[in-house]
């Protein structure tokens, strides 16, 4: 009985650090700006993290983008380390599709776990009052350009998401990247958000999960 209340114990125990150990940090940077429309210039936005303990274990951006064309739209987020995950590229474009989707915006939440890619947000989605596309979508991660053939999109790889950032650091500046690369139609970036959640180093559990493992074993040998 005292092993079995023992483990619980060590359960919650492992549970409540894991709880503690989370760091959640969220920016919200107001932009306001025309996206140049039919130029791969772009616009560039950025934000700062300081001060974040421990390695990535999951990051979402939202966008808030007004006008436009949404098959026009490119747009990936580097981390401080140069890491680039694509988070819009030319979404609707395939073999199918030469242009890509004809609707007004996005105000979205892009992650790196939601059930759908918003590369093809239009099998199944919603608009609010302006026509802005809504929701909470696994972000593009196609890294090829994005001027390639419409075909090329439907056999790319959607593995540069925002997945890649897991286990590395937060801290430095964050710079999303976004670019309207067809005429017809202005897009504005309105703002844009970060939300970094970390976990502590590895070692740090490695040694916390090793010392309620030796604290069982101990108990159990004295049970006998």
């Amino acid at each position: 009985m005292k092993t079995i209340k023992l483990t619980v114990l060590a359960v919650s125990l492992l549970t409540s650090m894991l709880a503690q150990g989370q760091t959640n940090v969220s920016t919200f940077t107001s932009v306001n700006a025309t996206i140049p429309d039919a130029n791969p210039t772009g616009l560039a936005s950025s934000t700062n993290l300081s001060g974040v303990i421990g390695y990535v274990s999951s990051v979402s951006v939202t966008l808030d983008i007004t006008g436009g064309f949404n098959g026009d739209l490119y747009a990936y987020l580097v981390d401080p380390s140069g890491n680039l995950a694509v988070l819009l590229n030319r979404t609707g474009v395939g073999g199918v599709n030469a242009f890509g989707y004809g609707d007004t915006g996005f105000q979205i939440t892009l992650d790196g776990t939601s059930a759908s890619n918003v590369h093809g947000y239009g099998s199944s989605y919603s608009t609010n009052l302006l026509g802005q596309v809504t929701g909470s979508w696994l972000a593009d991660g196609r890294a090829i350009d994005p001027q390639s053939t419409p075909s090329v999109f439907d056999a790319a790889s959607t593995g540069a998401n925002l997945s890649l950032f897991n286990n590395l650091v937060a801290n430095g500046q964050w710079t999303l990247f976004i670019a309207d690369l067809s005429g017809g139609g202005q897009s504005t970036l309105v703002s844009w958000g970060l939300t970094v959640v970390t976990v502590p180093e590895p070692q740090t559990w490695a040694m916390a999960i090793g010392g309620l493992g030796l604290l069982l074993t101990l108990n159990r040998r004295r049970a006998r």
